[in-house]
């Protein structure tokens, strides 16, 4: 029997979840949690051997709790519910600890599938999730790490974002509307998980978008 634990803010899919995944006759929902710090919390008294969680959850999300499983507890395998499947996000999860990848309308049969491919083989990824993975790493000729992860704009943004340039003036220079560069500027604060302009200087800096 294998024991599932579920982490999820959504009471209503994580019952169903549990109950599908109770279903199936050889796995078990041993522990419900509501967010991540909640299940770390649960695991003082019982281990499971797979960990479902989602992905966007108050408190603690499934990116901040999967690091806190890898380690603290690395025999548990991780597999995330995830509307997110851009390259640099599968990247950062798989840093992370996951084993796997899940969309919230994943087919009875493929969940049932994962599980046990996490306990086997040590890992789950559907055929869609491999090739965007294999596409990123496959290229005809080199290409910079950092050209795959962002857009053209993207890239332009964060070099000049290391300039003395206040946003207007970077708005201006990209003939973007300073909505829009706004805009542009908290979805990489978001993808990048940097909270200021400073922490954008110095991802770039670290990682060789610009030279100093």
């Amino acid at each position: 029997m294998i024991k599932v634990a579920l982490a999820d803010d959504h009471k209503l899919l994580r019952n169903a979840l549990a109950t599908l995944i109770d279903s199936y006759g050889d796995c078990h929902v041993i522990m419900e949690a509501n967010n991540g710090k909640d299940l770390c919390d649960l695991l003082k008294y019982e281990q499971p051997d797979v960990a479902i969680l989602d992905y966007n959850m108050p408190e603690m999300n499934g990116y901040e709790c999967a690091e806190w499983l890898k380690e603290n507890h690395p025999a548990i395998n991780v597999l995330m519910l995830t509307m997110y499947d851009t390259e640099l996000m599968l990247i950062k999860l798989l840093q992370s600890g996951v084993k796997g990848f899940m969309k919230k309308d994943i087919h009875p049969t493929e969940l049932h599938r994962a599980i046990h491919s996490v306990m086997t083989e040590g890992f789950y990824y559907s055929t869609y999730t491999s090739s965007k993975l294999a596409g990123f790493f496959r290229e005809s000729k080199p290409v910079p790490f950092w050209e795959k992860l962002m857009s053209e704009q993207e890239l332009s943004f964060m070099r000049l974002v290391c300039s003395e340039m206040t946003y207007k003036e970077i708005a201006q220079v990209m003939k973007m509307n300073p909505r829009t560069v706004d805009a542009l500027r908290d979805s990489l604060f978001e993808k990048l998980e940097v909270k200021s302009r400073v922490g954008l200087a110095m991802y770039s800096i670290k990682h060789g978008l610009v030279n100093i």
